[in-house]
């Protein structure tokens, strides 16, 4: 007995009552088809068990089907970081709904940039999601330039810079964060910053300041010490700040990794957690519920972020000329550090 023939394009589009090139636009994910015709497509291809052949797709639609989260920190920085992981799972959960594969990519080294820009630039992703730009990185515009979607995540560094973003509202978080501790009795406040070649570091500094002087505090530039996003920074800076400031009872840090370095460099020095000083964080990460003693902290919507980078970036892959920045709101998390 002859094999059955392995199901076609046309064979699925005649069942669906649809032309070749709709159930086409279907399979190949694109959005701009009625919800009808998109339905009738997909029953008619699962009833006929048809897989389309992502090479000859490719061919037609000029697309890879996949999307890229570049990731531009160290590898282990990555793994060590929960932020990351849950802006991925946010990006590939809003992905999955279209068929379109996540490629994660983590740039540590200049080779590794430029290896990643002649791969991207030739054809094999349809666009990219950057997290973590430090500076005022080229990368991300040049793809752009050359026609790739690119998003970020997080404000640009330059004011300039034309690529769209989804950030969280990072100087009115860290006024909560500031104003939480002034209003717990705080009278000596000291903040761990984020890097200074990042908006995100600026802005929660921005923010801490803003409400010191809202509440009649004095600014001193000396009540801010550098940090990194890492616990060993935390730690650091905090043990800079205790020197300086032994008088200090409240500690803003400008993300959960380094306020539980900054737990640690308290506990070191015998300052009791919240009877000697308070502390308080920023992400709302994993970690900040499982810390010693569970940290305050300023959630931000990670994962709904990520989604919402996906969007942007599917939305520019289907030819929509631009969509407008996303800033979303925090809140504070009050736990046994305030």
């Amino acid at each position: 007995m002859p094999s059955q023939s392995a199901p076609t394009l046309d064979s699925v589009a005649a069942r669906a009552g649809v032309s070749r090139a709709t159930a086409g636009r279907v399979l190949s994910g694109y959005a701009r088809v009625s919800e009808n015709a998109r339905e009738a497509v997909l029953k008619a291809a699962a009833e006929l068990s048809y897989v389309p052949n992502q090479a000859a797709r490719s061919l037609v639609t000029r697309r890879s089907g996949s999307v890229a989260l570049v990731v531009v920190e160290p590898v282990e920085r990555f793994f060590a970081d929960s932020y990351f992981p849950l802006v991925l799972s946010g990006a590939q959960a809003q992905l999955a709904e279209r068929e379109v594969q996540l490629v994660l990519v983590v740039l540590s080294t200049q080779r590794e940039r430029e290896r990643f820009e002649r791969y991207a630039r030739g054809g094999h992703v349809d666009g990219a999601i950057f997290v973590s730009v430090h500076g005022a990185d080229p990368l991300p515009q040049h793809l752009r330039e050359a026609g790739l979607p690119v998003v970020l995540s997080g404000r640009p560094y330059d004011e300039g810079s034309s690529v769209p973003f989804v950030s969280a509202d990072n100087v009115a978080g860290a006024r909560t964060a500031a104003a939480h501790l002034l209003e717990r009795g705080c009278r000596r406040v000291v903040t761990v910053t984020g890097p200074m070649d990042m908006r995100v570091g600026q802005e929660r500094l921005e923010g801490f300041r803003a409400e010191l002087r809202a509440h009649r505090q004095r600014w001193n530039a000396a009540l801010a010490a550098p940090g990194d996003f890492s616990v060993d920074g935390g730690r650091a800076a905090t043990e800079a700040l205790l020197e300086r400031w032994p008088d200090l009872d409240g500690v803003f840090a400008a993300n959960d990794l380094m306020a539980a370095g900054a737990l640690q460099a308290l506990a070191a020095a015998g300052r009791s957690v919240p009877g000697d000083v308070r502390v308080v964080g920023f992400d709302d990460a994993p970690l900040a519920a499982a810390a010693t003693p569970p940290l305050t902290t300023v959630r931000q919507p990670v994962i709904a972020m990520g989604r919402e980078l996906a969007r942007m970036v599917l939305a520019l892959v289907d030819g929509q000329e631009s969509v407008p920045d996303v800033v979303a709101p925090t809140e504070l998390v009050q736990r046994a550090t305030t």
